[in-house]
Order: structure tokens, then sequence, then C-alpha cells
């Protein structure tokens, strides 16, 4: 990419407050990215759109305000922009044949990896658009995105990771000083648990999501739920495009929500915390390969996190693009 222009973000921290699927951290985590895209990445905090579910927040993160957002903000785009989207909540498998991937929104009006490609087919050529996901299942939540670390990663020998290890010293450290209360929380809630949800709403006897999806949200549900087979087929990408994701784990795996019993403000995502340590540890520009294999290995040696392995999805360019186009 030539040149940089502007810099948009839109950050989504959604705790799902007086619910039975309350998280801790997910707030503290898009609140300490902020201020990593002012302080580090020169974002301008004007150019960030920030969703929580938190008493005074002026949008409420449902799937609507979500994807508005996001909309205006690829709208707005142009070449060399950069965009950023970054998602702590729940996520979950859509419970359809293929059991496709979705963010939860406030609302559970499901944002699925169609709509998020949909979206992404729209990011003008020569801008990037970097998603974070820190939400179960999130491993391909860009439809068809080509896979640079993920299931079928081998891992290399650590060589380049054994090289900086002491950087990560202090991570087991803080795990050992704060086992008491330690607390984990999985940031999934099951297909079977939302359907009942749903159910309850609309009083439809029938175990077809998308069914209850369409009466709740008519038009503003997930196009999954809308478009034939054949249409949602014509929303692969017919290039290779600037979408970049980063996973929180596999499409098979829960990330986890850590800490906030005793006190909610020292609560994080362990992946949003995992990605800002290994930016902190690491001060001169880092690629996208090397920031994801370097959150696996925190997570890797902090013993209280459950297995989760984040992965990388983009093309190869972008892989070995710095992170958010640094240096």
């Amino acid at each position: 990419m030539e040149k940089v222009g502007k810099k948009l973000a839109v950050l989504v921290g959604c705790n799902y407050q007086n619910t039975p699927y309350r998280l801790h951290g997910c707030h503290n985590d898009v609140l300490a990215m902020r201020d990593v895209l002012v302080k580090r990445f020169g974002f301008d905090s004007q150019h960030i759109e920030l969703l929580m579910d938190k008493s005074g927040s002026p949008i409420m993160p449902t799937g609507v305000n979500i994807k508005k957002a996001l909309n205006k903000m690829v709208d707005e785009a142009e070449q060399g922009d950069i965009l950023y989207f970054h998602f702590s909540g729940h996520g979950t498998l859509t419970g359809k044949k293929n059991q496709e991937e979705a963010i939860i929104p406030l609302d559970f009006n499901y944002i699925t990896n169609v709509d998020i490609r949909k979206i992404v087919n729209r990011v003008p050529q020569g801008a990037t658009f970097t998603i974070l996901l820190d939400s179960c299942h999130s491993g391909g939540l860009i439809d068809k995105e080509k896979e640079q670390i993920g299931p079928s990663h081998h891992k290399p020998k650590n060589q380049e990771l054994e090289k900086n290890s002491n950087s990560y010293v202090s991570v087991s450290n803080k795990s050992e000083s704060t086992s008491k209360s330690y607390y984990s929380n999985p940031k999934f809630i099951p297909h079977e648990t939302i359907l009942e949800h749903l159910t309850s709403l609309t009083n439809i006897n029938t175990s077809n999501i998308g069914t209850h999806m369409l009466q709740l949200f008519g038009n503003d549900a997930s196009v999954m739920f809308s478009l034939p087979q054949l249409e949602l087929d014509l929303l692969k990408p017919l290039k290779q495009d600037e979408g970049i994701l980063l996973s929180g784990c596999q499409a098979d795996e829960e990330c986890q929500d850590v800490g906030g019993i005793e006190n909610e403000n020292q609560a994080y995502g362990a992946f949003s915390h995992a990605i800002l340590l290994v930016l902190e540890k690491n001060c001169g520009p880092i690629s996208y390969r090397e920031l994801v294999m370097k959150s696996r290995y925190v997570l890797e040696n902090d013993e209280q996190i459950k297995t989760q392995h984040p992965c990388l999805y983009c093309s190869d360019e972008n892989a070995r693009a710095f992170f958010l186009c640094q240096g």
C-alpha cells in the first residue's frame, strides 16, 4: 500500500449485564484497546466508535447498531485507509448443518460469518480491514478467508518465540499472584440455550433459528437467514481482499473471560489481554503473523487459561504486513 490515510475503528464490548450470560472483562478489553490505538497507532479518538452495554452508553451494541457502525466505517473508507473492528463478547455456532460461526450482540441478533464477508467485500481496494474477535468459535468468521494460522497450521520450531521467551515471564508470575481470586468463564452461549430464549420471545414452535431471527428482527436479521443458498454462494470473494481476521480461538474452541469476581476493573478477555501484552513487550512494528504466534505463546504458558489457540486468516501479503500498518 503506497499511502496511509484515515484510521477508523469500531470497538464493541458486550458484558450482557443483568442477564444469565454475564461476562466481566469485555468493557475493559475495548477501553484498553482504544488507548493503544490512540497512543501507539495514531488513531484520532474522534474516529473511534465505542459501543458498550454500559449504563449511560449512547449506543448499545445491538446487532443493528454494530452493523450500522461497520457499514458507516466502510462507507467512509478510501484507498490507503486503515479500518479496525474489535469485538469482545459471546460467540456461538448457528446450529445450521455446516455450523457457521457468529458473534452475539446484546439483543441476540446474530452477526454471522456471511454478514462479515458481505461487509469486507465492500472495503475499497488499497484499504485494509483488520478484525479482532475475542469470542468463542471465532475462527474463520470472515467467510472463505485464507487460513494462515489455524486448525491445519503446523507450528514451526519455536526459535523465534524462544529467543523472546523472557518477555513473558511476568505473565506466569501474574497468574500465580492472582490464583486465589482467579475466575474464568467461556465466552460462549450454546445454540440450544439461545433457541430456547428466542422461542420464549416468538412463541413459534420450531428448531429453525432463522425463523425466529426473521420473526424478531425482520430485514435486520443476518442475511444468512434471509437469502437462498445460491445468493449466499455469490458472496464469496471473487478476488483477493484486504480482510484480516485475528480470532481468539479456533472455530471449535472457546475463548475465556478472566477475573471480575472481586474487582471487575481487573477482568479481561484472555485473547485481548494477550494481544495487549505482546504489543507492550514489542514496541516496534510487528507483523500480523508474529503478533498471533506470540499471543498463542502467551496463552499456552498461562496454566489457568483453558485451551484456546488464536488464529489468523488473511492473504499471504497481509500475514507478513505490520499490524495496523505501523512502520
